[in-house]
């Protein structure tokens, strides 16, 4: 059966079709379109040009964060309607994870990296290993400073993936950035991240939260603002 992957966590609108190690189709876009606008397009032309129908789909892998707070509720929203509707497996993926399955090395330190806002990141750290992709560090909002003294802390061999380049300047030695090819989040990577991930079906595909880790502009103006009023009575 066929797994069809989603990621909207930045500004690409990236979707795949994957039927066990084998891409079937995939589309990458990064043309100033919302993914409102682009997502559901890009996904009918992967069924129409890979000749699938959407009875095939067994599992439906979507990346829920970290990310973009829009585009990561644009894409949760599109995957939980398809599987609910389509009666298939439904599985998120963590971003930065899935970044690390662009780059499948041995022996060098993989650091994912999406924007934070506020000169903020968030970084996660992997290494190949036998095979198999192994967490060192769990995703965290840094500084600028802060992600290059964790980097530098494992003295390895690194590579940057992600939204890195207002990092160029500051680049180390041993620090490199990723081709632009596998640099930003792909579909695929999102499958086989997916394979690594537990599943949910049913009524249960709505139980699935995006993965924030901070809490949005929004949410942190509101949050002023009540202690504001809080405050005058």
């Amino acid at each position: 059966m066929v797994t069809l992957a989603i990621d909207t966590s930045t500004k690409v609108c990236t979707v795949a079709l994957v039927k066990g190690d084998e891409v079937i189709a995939s589309y990458e876009a990064n043309i100033g379109l919302t993914h409102s606008e682009a997502l559901m397009v890009q996904i009918d032309q992967l069924f129409t040009e890979s000749k699938t129908d959407f009875d095939q789909i067994s599992k439906i892998a979507v990346s829920i964060g970290p990310g973009s707070f829009t585009g990561l509720r644009i894409g949760l929203a599109t995957a939980e309607a398809m599987a609910y509707s389509w009666k298939c497996e439904l599985c998120g993926v963590n971003t930065l994870k899935a970044l690390a399955y662009n780059i499948q090395e041995e022996n060098i330190l993989l650091a994912p990296v999406l924007d934070a806002q506020k000169g903020n990141y968030y970084l996660a750290l992997y290494t190949w290993q036998q095979g198999k992709l192994i967490e060192k560090q769990a995703v965290e909002v840094v500084s600028k400073e802060e992600l290059f003294t964790k980097i530098a802390s494992y003295g390895m061999k690194t590579i940057l993936l992600g939204e890195c380049d207002k990092l160029v300047d500051s680049l180390k030695a041993e620090i490199s950035l990723a081709s632009e090819d596998v640099r930003m989040p792909k579909a695929t990577s999102v499958a086989q991240a997916a394979n690594a991930g537990s599943t949910v079906s049913g009524k249960e595909v709505f139980g699935i939260t995006p993965y924030y880790i901070r809490k949005s502009e929004a949410e942190e103006l509101w949050e002023k603002k009540q202690q504001a009023l809080q405050s005058e009575q």
